[in-house]
Formats: C-alpha cells, structure tokens, sequence
C-alpha cells in the first residue's frame, strides 16, 4: 500500500531558524574580532587590511542574506569562515607574504576567539547545507 497518506515528506523548513541566528551572531563576532584589530594591519600589512575590509564587507553581505533566509547565505559564512581560519593557520605556521611576525603566536587572544568563531560558523553552515537544496511540497510529484 503506497497511499499519499503514508507517504513522509520533509516540512517546508528545510532547518531551524536558530542556525540563521546563531550564524549571524558568529559572523558578528569574526566581524568584531577583525575591526579590532584592522588598523594594526592596515599598518604593518596593507593587503591583510584590505582583506580584513573585504572579509568584514563578506560577514555583512552573510548576514544579510540570512536575515533573508537565503540559503546562499551559510554558503557565503562557511566560505568566509574557512578561508579565515585557514589564513590563521598559516600566518601562525608558515607565515604569509610579508607578514612572519605571528608565526608561531598560536595563543593571541583575538586569534583563538576569532578561530572559535569560525569554527562554529563552519559547523552550523555545514549543519544548515545538509537538508535538501528545496524543500518539496505535497503535491509536487518529486
């Protein structure tokens, strides 16, 4: 018997909408964590400044795609979060064009909240991804 009434199909929200909250907050915080400490970098690296502009204009443009509650938003912060994270390794291991100085420096505190952050904003875009691309809707024959 395959009837359309024991027929389980996923609910029109595809996920919670706490993972749109608690992404914003992330990229709030990654976004804080950066305007801190810009004009230090403006300073001694000028193309890190520029990319910490560009990453903090990147968190803006997340959060507001997720206010919208468009998915493209968790593509943009888990995108945004992981290039972060992965500049961070690599200031602190190999060191990046000019900028040596932090290699090694694995405990500054805004570094370590700001690898939190990421991290978090990581999981909870790829927890968002997860679902379905499109929710499906009775009816609609797929």
């Amino acid at each position: 018997m395959n009837s359309a009434a024991t027929t389980v199909r996923p609910t029109s929200r595809v996920h919670p909408p706490i993972f749109e909250a608690l992404t914003i907050v992330g990229l709030i915080g990654i976004a804080w964590v950066h305007i801190l400490d810009l004009s230090g970098k403006i300073e001694e690296t000028p193309y890190l400044g520029f990319a910490y502009i560009g990453l903090i204009a990147g968190c803006a443009a997340a959060i507001v795609l997720l206010a919208r509650r468009d998915r493209r938003g968790f593509l943009l912060a888990g995108g945004l979060a992981a290039a972060t994270f992965l500049g961070y390794c690599l200031s602190r291991t190999t060191g990046l064009p000019a900028a040596t100085g932090d290699v090694g420096n694995w405990t500054e505190t805004l570094g370590v909240w700001s690898l939190v952050l990421e991290g978090a904003v990581v999981a909870l875009s790829a927890a968002a991804l997860s679902g379905p691309a499109r929710p499906r809707h009775p009816g609609s024959g797929s």
